[in-house]
């Protein structure tokens, strides 16, 4: 039985994405801005605690620690974002709350 072998030519790895390009430098001075979570009296904890874990990937503690906040105190800062992606998040997290039946509202504010 004869086993081919292909021969291993170096490869040069590709550059890590944004990884010391103009993009990336632009970004770093670029004003952030914080993704706000504000409470209601309808929107179940329960499901807060899954927004936060699956579209803003937050580990369990840090989601019941935003979840709890803004309970207690109306709003709670949820992640500090360039502005793209933090009106992305905005959007996407309103748009999935309104889709399962719940006004949850998330809004965002420059970073001080």
């Amino acid at each position: 039985m004869t086993i081919l072998v292909a021969p291993v030519n170096e490869i040069d790895a590709p550059a890590l994405p944004g990884v010391g390009t103009a993009v990336d430098q632009e970004q770093a001075l670029e004003p952030l801005w914080q993704v706000i979570i504000h409470n209601d009296d309808v929107t179940p904890f329960d499901y807060v605690i899954g927004i936060l874990l699956s579209l803003f990937m937050l580990s369990e503690e840090m989601a019941d620690h935003i979840a709890t906040t803004a309970h207690f105190e109306g709003q709670a800062v949820v992640v500090v974002r360039p502005r793209a992606e933090a009106e992305r998040l905005v959007k996407v997290a309103r748009t999935r709350a309104r889709l399962d039946g719940y006004p949850l509202t998330f809004s965002m504010e420059r970073d001080a």
